[in-house]
């Protein structure tokens, strides 16, 4: 392998010079876009300019001139549409970017070789991670509502199916992974992990954020639950699947502070050392990105450390100051195909999930919104202590309808609600939750069993 103006063969297997000689041997990871909102026209731009080895080769949206519109920012004009995998397939294979409103003409086609989901649905979105892998896909999804609530399964099947399954670098619990990866590389332990977040409110909805979305060109939802915390949750589940650690307490602790290396001192010891947890600061100093809370006893050690100007120990905070997940997400598919590494997937089953927590008082017959909605927020919580109280997750709770009344800042259980008709997550969570049962316990568990019994 070597790369053209280079006179001996590449002896690095980093990424960087594997893209190089990729892009020299006009041979680039073919990458197929699903999903034309914000992030994925974004996405497309970056892909767009063109990353060296790797090419932006479909984009699939269910409104095509959201697709079209992707193409265009990105200064691709000539895009071809298709119908059919074998048409992609032609077109591609002679150069030619194409667009469909069918996922399925790029999960099917042999011409993709990744799939960036990122359509920022669940049970859409699911059927797209389940059709990829089917066919052989690697897939990166930019998708933390659909992670944070079936990731597990979906790893696993990925795994059966021999492709790789991965969050991204960028977002943040691919930041906050990608520097926890880091200080364990280099010998230090990580107790906590998690965002560096500017502002949480519980109760702000689709009316309150609207002139920002529009300001921005974001969707209002989306917008919605960034402010209300529920995106927060969701992405530090997908951190805590990914690490294996829990919550000190349900939403976090978030403390207030003004730069993130004061949270040595905020979070609570016990919590971080008794397995790790995750958690995030409030308009902290840089504002953005994520952090590493690490451990270290050795008075030797703590020496050399405050030397360099991280503190008196026994807690140090490192921290990535910006997250970008256009720029980022190279990175993660050129891991994903090049070196068959995911930057941020669940370990095993569930550590964490999302619940959802009525954000104001609401009466029973009323239906649920879901996410980014009027009537709910999501908080993360343990695993054990959500399945414990039957709670229902944020990202299931759409088209419920409430059985009673339920008071603001209450948690919603599967027993307040009645199911609506059955739903592709419905049953993925079922086999999550029967592929890693909890221990016996009296009242534990009950989650499978009302969704089974509502769509009876």
């Amino acid at each position: 392998m070597t790369i053209q103006g280079l006179n001996s063969p590449i002896q690095s297997m980093s990424v960087y010079h594997l893209l190089q000689a990729r892009e020299a041997e006009r041979r680039p990871i073919r990458v197929g876009v699903i999903g034309a909102g914000a992030t994925g026209r974004a996405i497309a731009l970056q892909l767009g300019t063109p990353v060296p080895g790797m090419r932006l080769a479909a984009i699939s949206n269910r409104t095509p001139e959201h697709a079209e519109r992707s193409f265009r920012e990105a200064g691709i004009r000539d895009w071809q549409s298709a119908q059919s995998a074998a048409a992609a397939e032609a077109k591609i294979a002679r150069g030619i970017p194409v667009l469909t409103d069918d996922p399925q003409v790029l999960t099917r086609c042999g011409a993709i070789d990744l799939i960036v989901e990122v359509t920022g649905t669940v049970d859409f979105g699911a059927s797209v991670v389940l059709d990829a892998i089917a066919h052989g896909k690697d897939v990166v999804m930019v998708n933390a509502e659909l992670d944070s609530l079936v990731g597990p399964i979906l790893k696993a099947r990925a795994d059966q199916a021999g492709v790789v399954l991965t969050h991204t670098d960028g977002d943040e619990p691919g930041v906050a992974m990608t520097l926890f990866r880091y200080v364990q590389s280099v010998g230090l332990r990580p107790v906590a992990a998690g965002n560096i977040k500017g502002m949480v409110d519980h109760y702000r909805t689709p009316d309150t954020q609207r002139s920002f979305a529009e300001k921005h060109d974001q969707d209002v939802r989306k917008v919605t639950s960034f402010a209300d915390a529920t995106k927060l949750s969701m992405e530090t589940c997908v951190l805590a699947n990914a690490t294996g650690f829990g919550v000190g307490r349900r939403g976090m602790y978030g403390p207030a502070c003004g730069y993130v290396r004061e949270l040595a001192k905020l979070l609570p010891p016990e919590a971080m050392l008794s397995g790790g947890i995750v958690d995030y600061s409030v308009g902290a100093a840089p504002h953005t990105g994520g952090f590493v809370i690490v451990h270290e006893e050795n008075p030797y050690k703590q020496t050399q450390l405050a030397y360099y100007k991280l503190g008196d120990g026994p807690f140090y905070v490192f921290y990535t100051p910006y997250h970008l997940p256009h720029i980022q997400l190279p990175s993660t598919i050129a891991r994903a195909a090049l070196h068959r590494d995911a930057t941020v997937a669940p370990i095993a089953g569930p550590s964490c999930e999302v619940v959802a927590v009525a954000k104001r008082d609401l009466k029973a017959g009323e239906r649920l919104d879901g996410v980014g909605g009027f009537c709910a927020y999501g908080l993360i919580e343990n695993h054990r202590t959500a399945r414990e109280a039957n709670a229902l997750p944020i990202a299931m709770s759409d088209d419920c309808v409430l059985l009673r009344d339920i008071s603001r800042d209450e948690v919603i259980s599967f027993d307040d609600v009645r199911m609506p008709p059955r739903r592709l997550v419905d049953d993925l969570w079922q086999e999550q939750m029967r592929r890693w049962p909890l221990e016996a316990r009296s009242g534990a568990g009950r989650g499978q069993e009302a969704i089974a019994e509502a769509l009876i």
